[in-house]
């Protein structure tokens, strides 16, 4: 597959594995959910959902516990979710999806980060239709798995696309459909391992090893800010 994909596929698993950065966002996630909607799992869908994340991270039960706590606690920080978007080295676009106390301090950080790797924040809303945003899930493949019986079974829940892997079934749906989608597998009791609002690119842009390396120096700025959730692009 070249040394480009081995370079980017390195540099993601770089990124991805970063567990001190990981562990702050799911618990993050966590007291996001625990103060909007009450912090008993049972009713709270949102809080079960972000716990299935957390526990498929291998997230500790202690640190689970504690983020659930803080969501009641006299000093729990206020968070509001922000977006970003913007064109970073050689055109490539990226979508910035943060989770902050502080917007004016986020804002700055971001904007640095595309600075100084020669790129720039563009208006909210300018690369909206240049993604589009699903809701993913990825379930633990039942031992009986057929995909066209779970395609007509959940195809009134929002169902869009089913991807059939050696140990696991990703389950795809318009973002809108999260909630009905998460609902439909609760009831059919399988074990899901991780639920997600993701946002995939209308059209991948290849870039060469050189380019790939300066994009990476942005992706990873923005990877290691606290405030940031995730981060979207169209690099192939």
């Amino acid at each position: 597959m070249g040394r480009a994909f081995e370079y980017r596929r390195a540099a993601k698993e770089k990124r991805w594995g970063k567990m001190s950065r990981l562990f702050p966002r799911l618990a993050k996630a966590i007291t996001m959910a625990a103060k909007e909607g009450g912090e008993d799992p049972d009713t709270n869908s949102a809080l079960r959902t972000a716990i299935a994340n957390a526990k498929a991270q291998n997230m500790p039960k202690d640190n689970i516990d504690r983020a659930i706590k803080r969501a009641s606690g006299n000093d729990a920080a206020t968070y509001v979710e922000v977006n970003y978007e913007g064109k970073g080295p050689h055109g490539v676009l990226v979508f910035v999806e943060c989770a902050t106390d502080n917007t004016t301090r986020t804002v700055a950080n971001v904007k640095s980060y595309f600075n100084k790797t020669g790129g720039q924040i563009v208006p909210t809303g300018s690369l909206e239709f240049m993604f589009d945003r699903k809701a993913v899930f990825e379930i633990a493949k039942p031992e009986d798995f057929d995909a066209e019986e779970w395609e007509l079974e959940l195809i009134d829940a929002g169902l869009e696309d089913i991807e059939d892997h050696d140990e696991s079934v990703y389950i795809y749906g318009d973002y809108t459909d999260f909630g009905t989608l998460s609902t439909a597998l609760e009831e059919r009791g399988v074990e899901v391992k991780n639920a997600s609002l993701k946002r995939y690119p209308t059209t991948d842009v290849e870039f060469d090893e050189e380019q790939t390396a300066e994009i990476e120096k942005l992706l990873d700025k923005l990877d290691d800010d606290d405030d940031v959730q995730a981060v979207f692009t169209n690099m192939a």
